[in-house]
C-alpha cells in the first residue's frame, strides 16, 4: 500500500515524464501516441517504475519509440528532477504496459460476440 508521500511523488513523476516526452524530446524515432499509464515508486523514493503505453503503426515502430525513450532516460530524469521538490530525484526505469492493449483486445472480442449474438437473434 502506497503512502500519501509515495502517491504524491508518483503523480509528479507521471506528469513530468509525460510532459518531457510530449514537449521536450525531439527524437524522430518517437512516433504515435505515448501515454504514461502508471508510476510505481519505491518507499524510499529512490527509484520509480514508469509504465508506458505506446500506440503506433506496428510493433516495430512501437519498439523503436520505446528504445528512443529509454535512450533519452537521462534527459527525462533531469527534467523530472527540476519538478521534484525533494532532495533527490528517483531513478527512472521504463517498462512497456501491455495491459491497455489486452483490454482493447478483450473489448474487441466482446463486441464481436455481441454482434454474432445479434445476428443469431435476428435469424431466429
Amino acid at each position: 500500500m502506497a503512502t500519501r508521500r509515495q502517491e504524491r511523488a508518483a503523480r509528479v513523476v507521471k506528469e513530468a515524464v509525460s510532459d518531457a516526452i510530449t514537449s521536450h524530446l525531439s527524437d524522430p524515432r518517437i512516433e504515435g501516441l505515448v501515454s504514461v499509464t502508471r508510476v510505481d515508486i519505491a518507499a524510499d523514493l529512490r527509484s520509480a517504475d514508469v509504465y508506458l503505453s505506446i500506440f503506433g503503426k506496428d510493433d516495430a515502430a512501437q519498439n523503436k519509440t520505446f528504445v528512443a525513450i529509454t535512450h533519452a532516460k537521462s534527459r527525462i530524469q533531469s527534467l523530472v528532477a527540476g519538478k521534484m521538490q525533494s532532495k533527490f530525484c528517483p531513478v527512472l526505469h521504463f517498462y512497456k504496459d501491455e495491459k491497455f492493449k489486452e483490454t482493447l483486445e478483450v473489448m474487441k472480442l466482446i463486441d464481436q460476440a455481441a454482434s454474432e449474438f445479434k445476428k443469431k437473434e435476428s435469424v431466429d
